[in-house]
C-alpha cells in the first residue's frame, strides 16, 4: 500500500507532500473531505502497533474537551480518531509495510529515504 493521509488545509502537510514528491503510485486522501474509516484506522494501527501513536495531542479539541485531564485508553484513542479527523496526527504516510506518522524532521527524512532511497 502506498497512501498519504493528510489535511489539504494544513500548510505543514502541503509542505511535506511537496518535499517528498510522491510517485503517482501513491494515493493521497484529504481526511477532511474523505473521512477515514474504521478499517483504515485499523490498518494504520496494525503497522503502528498503537492508537496513541496515531493520536494528535495538538488538536484544539483535545483541550476543549478536557481530554488532557483524563487517562485515555487505546480504545479511547481509536474512538476519538474516528470521531473527528483533527485527532489523527498528520500526515500519516504508508509505504508498503512501513508507516510514518507526523511531521517531525526525523519522520519526514525516514519517509523520504524509504520512498526515494
Amino acid at each position: 500500500m502506498k497512501k498519504v493521509y493528510h489535511l489539504s488545509s494544513c500548510n505543514t502537510c502541503q509542505k511535506i507532500i511537496k518535499e517528498l514528491e510522491f510517485p503517482n503510485s501513491f494515493e493521497l486522501q484529504d481526511i477532511k473531505a474523505e473521512e477515514i474509516t474504521k478499517e483504515q484506522v485499523e490498518e494504520m494501527h496494525a503497522l503502528a502497533k498503537s492508537y496513541e501513536a496515531l493520536f494528535s495531542r495538538r488538536a484544539r479539541l483535545y483541550r476543549e474537551r478536557e481530554l488532557n485531564k483524563k487517562e485515555l485508553s487505546e480504545q479511547d484513542y481509536k474512538d476519538l480518531i474516528l470521531d473527528h479527523y483533527t485527532f489523527l496526527k498528520r500526515p500519516v504516510i504508508i509505504y508498503n509495510d512501513e508507516i510514518f506518522i507526523g511531521n517531525s524532521k526525523k519522520t519526514v527524512a525516514a519517509a523520504k529515504a524509504a520512498i526515494h532511497g
